[in-house]
């Protein structure tokens, strides 16, 4: 089932959440930890996130270095098989163009539609950290680029004009929007242009950056609204547990701390307070997301699976 259908379907908002798959090496029962943990909410996606290549120096005994390229969190298609066979969850596995070439999105997609996975999130992905050389002149650089892959995929138009069978249900898929404008934008006026562009050439619905500022929310969905984007747009939360956070999310999320959280992260004597805060403003945050309109939630849970079972206590 399409997970546009699903939100357009429901009288109440949606709980899902995304996952990381697991360091190379180490065991896919920590994904399942998290869904066991959060499974009791009854959400209606599960998103997989997917990883680049990285570059890393590996020392040699001579005391030179040399560069090899490393994917450190492997399995997104598996993980995304796995999730629905355990659990008969919908996994909405991450499919990016950094760091990937265009004959490797289509693997990823012949795996995906062999497995019957159709609901896809498609991303630019983080350029940061990428090997620069893997996928070199063989990779979307925008995410429009790709989407037009995965639009002739669904038409049974592979690359090279490869006639693509057994097509039976196309896939369908969200994409990625920044209520504080995305980083690399010069202003919100051209980051709504090319955002109006990913919904003409498919998008079914939209999911946020996290933010900590309802106002933000509110704020860019009347704009998009004017601009003639229609879609459903689920704000994306991260509760705050970690006193390093105050500087580390604004720097690598470009997102504002309210002052009014931000003031109580900094009084807080250890990081239990400030999960505790965290906590607090995660329930306070997205009742009035709820309230007010939104057509779900959706929590990534990067180190916070326990703060986003709190909160989700108290909403679902």
């Amino acid at each position: 089932m399409r997970i546009i259908d699903i939100i357009n379907d429901s009288r109440n908002p949606l709980f899902s959440f995304e996952i990381l798959p697991p360091l190379k090496g180490n065991s896919i029962f920590r994904v399942y930890d998290i869904i066991e943990k959060l499974k009791r909410f009854d959400p209606k996606f599960v998103n997989i996130t997917s990883h680049h290549s990285e570059y890393i120096y590996k020392p040699l005994p001579d005391g030179t270095h040399r560069r090899v390229s490393v994917v450190k969190r492997p399995g997104t298609v598996a993980i995304a098989a796995a999730i629905q066979n355990r659990y008969g969850l919908i996994p909405v596995p991450h499919i990016i163009c950094k760091g990937f070439s265009r004959e490797e999105t289509e693997y990823a997609l012949l795996d995906l539609n062999f497995l019957g996975i159709t609901n896809l999130l498609v991303l630019r992905g983080d350029e940061k950290g990428a090997d620069p050389m893997h996928g070199q002149g063989h990779s979307h650089q925008y995410a429009t680029e790709l989407q037009n892959q995965i639009n002739l995929f669904n038409k049974g138009i592979g690359l090279d004009d490869m006639n693509i069978e057994g097509i039976e249900t196309p896939f369908s898929y969200g994409m990625a929007c920044y209520p504080e404008k995305h980083e690399e934008a010069p202003n919100m006026e051209s980051d709504l242009y090319y955002l109006k562009k990913k919904v003409e050439n498919g998008a079914d619905y939209l999911i946020t950056q996290m933010f900590f500022d309802n106002e933000k929310y509110f704020s860019f969905v009347e704009r998009c609204r004017a601009e003639g984007i229609t879609v459903p747009i689920i704000p994306g939360i991260k509760p705050i547990s970690k006193k390093t956070q105050l500087t580390v999310l604004p720097k690598i999320f470009r997102t504002d701390i309210p002052e009014e959280l931000a003031s109580r992260i900094r009084e807080s004597k250890s990081d239990s307070e400030v999960k505790e805060a965290g906590i607090e403003w995660g329930i306070r945050q997205c009742m009035e997301l709820m309230e007010k309109g939104a057509p779900g939630i959706h929590f990534y849970t990067m180190s916070v699976s326990d703060s986003v079972s709190k909160i989700a206590e108290k909403l679902f």
